[in-house]
């Protein structure tokens, strides 16, 4: 499966240490994520939870191999503070960090969490592990309408700290309806990108958040008249500032 991985076309793999792992295992895997980064893996790396008996070791074993630690449960300033010191500490100091929101706690405290470290990159939204902090039934974690809160508190405090927001896994391993229509939302609602858990939802995944031709001829058109200090509408919309973020998103989503 991970000599597979770097050709499935997806533009970040992320090896999981913490609920792909039995205990008994952690210190195997570990070094087995260790090896492969050592022989040119780029990856970013699932460690485990802060608190637990193995997250401190899994960040001083990874050193600076990792394109980046999604540290899990992240539930306040304190915690991404500890990773922050630790990897610098391992001389891991361009290690960049992503913090994976998924308790109630972390949900509550999703301003300082963005704002804890020059190091973070981006905030997750982590259903499963969220689902059963909220107490949600089985079938409340697979209603789209009751998640649209959380999605839109992670939202705005990655917005407001210049992070990208990730939504976090369907929790299903099929490129469904059922999957297409989670997607479809998280990338109407602005998400950069989502998790896949499965091969076959990595093609769909980079379809929806891919722009389309014409979206992004659009948003070249509306910077280049922008830079026309007279023009203030384009096919007979106004520019401004609002139209400009999104053609210059627009195009970041693209790779350009």
């Amino acid at each position: 499966m991970l000599a597979k991985a770097p050709s499935l076309g997806a533009d970040e793999l992320v090896l999981d240490l913490e609920d792909a792992v039995a205990p008994a295992d952690k210190e195997a895997a570990r070094g087995r994520v260790t090896r492969l980064l050592e022989e040119g893996l780029r990856a970013s790396v699932r460690v485990n939870a802060p608190g637990t008996p193995w997250c401190h070791r899994d960040l001083i074993a990874l050193g600076p191999r990792p394109a980046s630690i999604v540290l899990p449960k992240v539930e306040g300033a304190g915690d991404l503070a500890f990773a922050d010191r630790l990897l610098t500490g391992v001389g891991a100091a361009g290690v960049r960090l992503q913090a994976l929101i998924e308790t109630a706690a972390g949900l509550a405290r999703l301003g300082e969490i963005a704002a804890a470290t020059e190091r973070l990159d981006a905030l997750i939204l982590g259903y499963a592990d969220l689902a059963a902090s909220l107490g949600r039934t089985r079938a409340g974690a697979g209603d789209l309408d009751g998640w649209r809160p959380a999605q839109e508190a992670l939202l705005v405090a990655a917005r407001a700290n210049g992070l990208q927001a990730i939504d976090g896994p369907y929790l299903g391993v099929a490129a469904d309806a059922a999957f297409t229509a989670a997607a479809t939302r998280a990338r109407d609602a602005g998400f950069d990108g989502k998790w896949a858990i499965h091969p076959s939802q990595v093609g769909p995944l980079n379809a929806l958040f891919t722009p389309g031709d014409e979206e992004l001829e659009r948003a070249r058109r509306i910077l280049a008249a922008l830079e026309d200090a007279g023009a203030v509408a384009l096919d007979g919309e106004m520019l401004d500032e609002a139209v400009a973020a999104w053609a210059r998103r627009t195009l970041a989503r693209a790779g350009g």
